[in-house]
């Protein structure tokens, strides 16, 4: 009899203990229908792009994420990879675009959020500025056309609820390219007003409390020989040690547009350029070590800093890394007349120093579209893409070359969607191998985009009622 009812309860324990896991299993499957792979419907615009960078950090097992929300305010999320758990996304300010229905082009997409967290782990933001507006005050540097640049920082370290909004950078940026240094240096690029402005870095050294005043690098200035000005697009980024490296491609904006072109004032550009700052000692120099003569005119960068001619081709948005011994990778959209993304062919050139001269690799396989570039040796090489394939499906791809740089082949694809488009953001900075990259989802019909948050397992998932920020 006892026997009896040791087994009967032995029995109940196991069944128990079976309908328990049972229930996990069903709960988890439930989950696992209502989790959706984005991980915020409110992106908005192009939320995203490769040049206000980084859009996204990894710090202590967490990455944040910043991009252009509704009324183009930013936004911050953040993902912690060791519980799985997403917060946010929470608006970090308010930009001053965005909010006039009056005006003629609705969305400006210039002041997408550029991110960094300092070493005393506050979490920063600059965005909102496309040039700053005459009643900012006067722009000594260049000319005026809309918003103002902001800069806010979160009022915790590490705690991207709340964020306050500090004026101590210049009205009139745009673009947004932040950078830290070992020694915990920030430095803040862009260009210092609308397109016939110097581009130009404010440099802080107490996180980011105070900043110096605008330096130029990168120097507009007036045409002799045709009615147009001198103006530049640049892309900077960490190199090794303490450099901090910069390719860039000439703007040629024309006074007077031809009259069959009803684009107006349309973004020609030309050539790709590579140079180093040496932030140890304040110096500029090119790839032969050469030193630069600051800020730098048309004449010397043709002469100094040249990568590649391209005189008759429009480029694109020039990106850069370096390999472990410093030689520099760059590459550049080229196509003819490239309208901004909007229209013409487009695909990535890729050039690579071998220590006496720029080869040009072969990347005539490459498919059309935006890309980040990332060298990891000598010989290891990546490409991250975002393209339409031939039947309308938009993919994010990475393509890699393990003979340095010579030619490349496709490895992998992250995320596919028919009937859609992406765009993308610059790489992560330090990236989570889970993280490597933000991606917006272009819709049919909206200017909302979800947004994605994609590495080498794909996008990482987030519960559909939090992901569905519109609802809220």
């Amino acid at each position: 009899m006892i026997i009896k009812q040791y087994l009967l309860k032995i029995s109940l324990c196991v069944l128990l203990l079976g309908c328990d896991s049972a229930k996990k299993e069903i709960s988890k499957n439930e989950n696992s229908k209502t989790e959706v792979d984005y991980f915020a419907d409110n992106g908005f615009g192009n939320a995203v792009a490769l040049v206000q960078h980084p859009s996204g950090v990894y710090h202590n097992g967490i990455t944040y994420v910043a991009y252009q929300g509704p009324l183009e305010d930013p936004y911050v999320a953040s993902y912690n990879h060791e519980t799985k758990e997403w917060k946010g996304p929470f608006k970090a300010g308010i930009s001053e675009m965005g909010k006039d229905p009056s005006r003629k082009k609705k969305i400006d997409n210039h002041g997408k959020p550029a991110l960094l967290i300092d070493n005393a782990g506050y979490v920063h933001i600059a965005f909102g500025g496309h040039g700053g507006m005459r009643h900012h005050g006067e722009n000594t540097l260049g000319n005026y056309s809309y918003g103002k640049n902001l800069h806010a920082v979160s009022k915790k370290p590490y705690d991207i609820s709340e964020w306050e909004t500090r004026d101590n950078v210049s009205l009139f940026g745009t673009y947004s390219q932040f950078i830290k240094m070992d020694n915990g240096d920030i430095y803040l690029f862009y260009r210092h007003g609308a397109h016939r402005s110097d581009w130009v870095y404010q440099k802080s050294m107490d996180n980011g409390v105070t900043f110096s005043e605008p330096v130029s690098f990168l120097k507009h200035k007036r045409r002799t020989n045709i009615e147009a000005e001198d103006s530049w697009y640049p892309w900077v980024s960490r190199g090794n040690a303490d450099d901090i490296i910069v390719a860039f491609d000439y703007h040629i904006c024309r006074d007077n547009v031809n009259a069959q072109d009803a684009r107006g004032h349309i973004p020609e550009r030309h050539n790709v350029y590579y140079m180093v700052f040496d932030t140890k000692n304040g110096q500029w120099k090119n790839v032969k070590n050469e030193r630069l003569q600051m800020p730098l005119t048309k004449e010397m960068a043709d002469e100094k800093t040249l990568v590649r001619s391209i005189p008759n081709d429009w480029t694109f948005q020039g990106i850069t890394d370096v390999d472990p011994d410093g030689n520099p990778h760059v590459a550049v959209l080229v196509g003819p007349d490239i309208n901004a993304r909007r229209s013409g062919p487009k695909r990535l050139q890729h050039f690579r120093w071998d220590g006496q001269q720029w080869l040009k690799s072969n990347t005539a396989n490459l498919p059309r579209g935006d890309g980040d570039l990332e060298v990891t040796s000598a010989t290891e090489v990546s490409i991250y893409l975002e393209n339409k394939t031939s039947n309308d499906v938009g993919e994010i791809s990475r393509w890699d070359s393990f003979n340095g740089g010579e030619s490349f082949q496709k490895s992998k694809v992250f995320l596919q969607r028919e009937n859609s488009g992406f765009v993308i953001s610059s790489l992560i900075d330090n990236p989570h191998p889970d993280a490597r990259i933000i991606v917006a989802e272009k819709e049919e019909g909206t200017d909302f985009r979800k947004m994605y948050l994609l590495g080498d397992n794909g996008p990482i998932k987030r519960s559909k009622k939090e992901a569905q920020v519109l609802n809220d």
